[in-house]
């Protein structure tokens, strides 16, 4: 892994820590369920990726960096934010889309560098971007936020795309994970800035 892919790995795992911080914040946890919900935000998705490509131990594992990086996160969260109901109402929205976009593209790197297929690339970063927040809002018991109407999934998707046809038309890394994160970033917030959704499933039963 090269030293920027690296460097932006653990940005997107401070971000996701923050995300998860924030969350145990406002569902007024101790200062161990805030590790707990900041970790399994930041290395859920990574995880279980690593477990479905074979890339074992995980990376987290063989690499403790990432564990300083949420614990670091996770201290600076519960010492600086100490009312998290005085925080703007969508910095929790903006911290997971930051997020998201950084893990879709690690994730999609990850894959590409193990020389699988584009659509596993893809794959492989939306399960990176959505994995480690879905963990999170299953145990703080809310509906998790890919599966609501708002998009979500969706940018994460499009991010991964851009970038793995950015690589195949022979661009570089870098303007390739630019290009793939601002894509994924702008769908998210302007779905969050404006309340963009897809068409829900409503499936209406007749009464006899």
């Amino acid at each position: 892994m090269s030293q920027w892919i690296y460097f932006f790995d653990l940005c997107g795992t401070a971000v996701f820590a923050l995300s998860g911080a924030l969350a145990a914040g406002k569902h007024r946890m101790d200062p161990f369920g805030v590790i707990v919900l900041a970790s399994v935000t930041a290395i859920g998705g990574g995880s279980i990726r690593d477990a479905l490509i074979g890339a074992t131990p995980v990376f987290w594992i063989r690499d403790p960096n990432y564990m300083l990086v949420i614990l670091a996160t996770v201290i600076t969260c519960l010492v600086l934010v100490r009312k998290p109901h005085k925080l703007p109402p969508r910095s929790l929205s903006i911290a997971d889309a930051l997020g998201l976009a950084l893990f879709t593209v690690i994730g999609a790197e990850k894959a590409l560098l193990l020389e699988l297929s584009g659509m596993v690339a893809v794959v492989m970063g939306l399960i990176t971007g959505v994995g480690g927040g879905i963990i999170r809002d299953l145990l703080c018991r809310q509906i998790p936020m890919v599966l609501r109407t708002e998009i979500y999934a969706t940018a994460s998707i499009v991010g991964g795309i851009c970038y793995t046809l950015s690589i195949f038309v022979g661009m570089d890394s870098m303007t390739s994970m630019l290009i793939a994160m601002f894509s994924t970033l702008i769908i998210r917030l302007s779905a969050i800035r404006w309340h963009l959704s897809l068409p829900a499933f409503d499936l209406k039963t007749k009464r006899i």
